[in-house]
């Protein structure tokens, strides 16, 4: 390495649904000393324990083991889906599609080995958002290299 460059560390975190038919690896980076949360005061969110990050610049791959065991929940503004496992009830990432992109956050509470002395937890509100601003608002803070994979059948 020449004495000009700069390594920049990244931060891999693996999570999963409760039976891991959902699992999801988001590579985030630089790797934050913090990990901002937000506790969603939404009736589903709060009912589900839904507690999500997200990393502009991060990149996010979502495998499903079984696509039919997997309920694509929508509500409210019908602009956000909530991939439920149908078997364990978890619900791990939230993506939307936003002109022609997937964007999405996944559940601090699904992830796998990361301390939980790192995640900063905050709680949010976005009742009094229109679907344009919450749109715009997404497309600044979600995940905005997501992929979604199908688990090859052995």
């Amino acid at each position: 390495m020449s004495a000009d460059s700069t390594e920049v560390a990244l931060m891999v975190i693996p999570g999963k649904c409760h039976c891991g038919n959902l699992s999801f690896t988001l590579v985030w980076e630089p790797s934050p000393d913090e990990i901002p949360a937000r506790a969603c005061g939404c009736s589903f969110c709060t009912r589900h324990g839904g507690v999500w990050t997200s990393h502009p610049g991060g990149t996010l791959r979502l495998t499903v083991q079984e696509p039919s065991q997997v309920s694509r929940y929508v509500f409210g503004t019908r602009t956000a889906e909530f991939h439920t496992c149908c078997r364990c009830g978890v619900v791990p990432v939230v993506t939307s599609l936003i002109d022609g992109r997937l964007y999405a956050v996944v559940n601090v509470n699904a992830f796998e080995g990361i301390d939980p002395a790192r995640i900063r937890r905050a709680t949010g509100s976005f009742d009094n958002e229109d679907t344009e601003t919450r749109l715009a608002r997404r497309k600044r803070n979600w995940i905005s290299n997501v992929e979604l994979l199908q688990a090859p059948r052995p």
